[in-house]
């Protein structure tokens, strides 16, 4: 599976790019409760941050998760007390790149470009969400984004419906619908859709994802950065941000705290860090977006 897509942008006209691209269980806090609907529930609790409390264990499918945000994915996952499935293209990478000797994280082959049927088999009837973090590699075949970023990303969802997956997180990408924002002269909405329309790919993964039934959040990062966190998060709604950077480490973050807040169910929301903006929960963040 190839590793996610990193958007480097600046705030001036210049960038760069990379690319390494059901069971219902009871959510109990003491502020607040909610449900997480779960395709099997392992035992095992888990503590959580902010407003979050406690949680039974469960297991998270994570496509994409040697990329370098896919691995941030994982290894915060793990933190938080989930159990994680990943898949990989190739184990032996995998094992040296992910943390080793976890006994909550799995590691099995998966090639989103291989159809459903094999996803299915990857993901299994014990993985209670999906998280996509994949991304085509740069090649000299400029269907490589049609292939990871549109139909692998299809596959996925084909998958989670067969096996009766309820919850599905795609990390996408700001700008992805910059025809209908009036960036169609922005240099990154250019550049990226001369390497095989990605950005294109992107958007129609997103529009099927959304008229698939299945409860999603997906996220658009900003250009996406290496270096740790700098500034708070900031996070507007869909086609509103067409420049900024975030920190992948944050972005794994907003992966793994969709997982525990209803307030980002059926939501698309974009997201970029600012040292001017002011702190704020999850709770607050994913609550300011409207939901479709």
């Amino acid at each position: 599976m190839a590793t996610a897509t990193g958007l480097f942008f600046l705030r001036t006209s210049a960038f760069s790019f990379t690319s390494k691209p059901h069971h219902v269980t009871l959510f109990y806090n003491k502020i607040h409760s909610f449900r997480l609907r779960a395709a099997n529930v392992e035992g095992s609790e888990v503590e959580g941050k902010e407003e979050v409390g406690i949680s039974e264990k469960r297991k998270i499918f994570v496509a994409g998760a040697t990329g370098s945000t896919g691995k941030r994915i994982v290894e915060q996952l793990l933190a938080k007390g989930f159990a994680v499935k990943a898949g990989v293209l190739d184990i032996d990478k995998a094992k040296s790149t992910l943390p080793g000797q976890n006994p909550h994280l799995q590691i099995v082959k998966a090639d989103v470009t291989e159809g459903s049927t094999r996803l299915a088999d990857a993901i299994g009837n014990d993985s209670d969400a999906v998280i996509c973090a994949t991304g085509f590699r740069r090649s000299l075949d400029f269907l490589a984004p049609w292939k990871v970023d549109n139909f692998g990303t299809v596959n996925l969802v084909e998958a989670c419906r067969t096996l009766g997956v309820k919850r599905f997180l795609l990390i996408s990408s700001i700008l992805v619908n910059g025809a209908a924002m009036g960036q169609l002269l922005n240099p990154a909405y250019v550049f990226l859709n001369v390497l095989g329309l990605t950005l294109i790919a992107k958007l129609q993964a997103e529009q099927y994802i959304r008229k698939s039934g299945i409860n999603y959040t997906i996220i658009r990062p900003g250009g996406l950065r290496n270096d740790p966190p700098q500034g708070n998060i900031v996070m507007e709604q869909e086609d509103t941000l067409y420049e900024g950077s975030i920190s992948r480490d944050q972005v794994a973050e907003v992966a793994v705290e969709a997982l525990l807040y209803p307030e980002s169910h059926y939501k698309v929301v974009e997201i970029v860090a600012r040292t001017d903006a002011p702190k704020r929960s999850f709770k607050e963040l994913f609550g300011s977006i409207k939901q479709h």
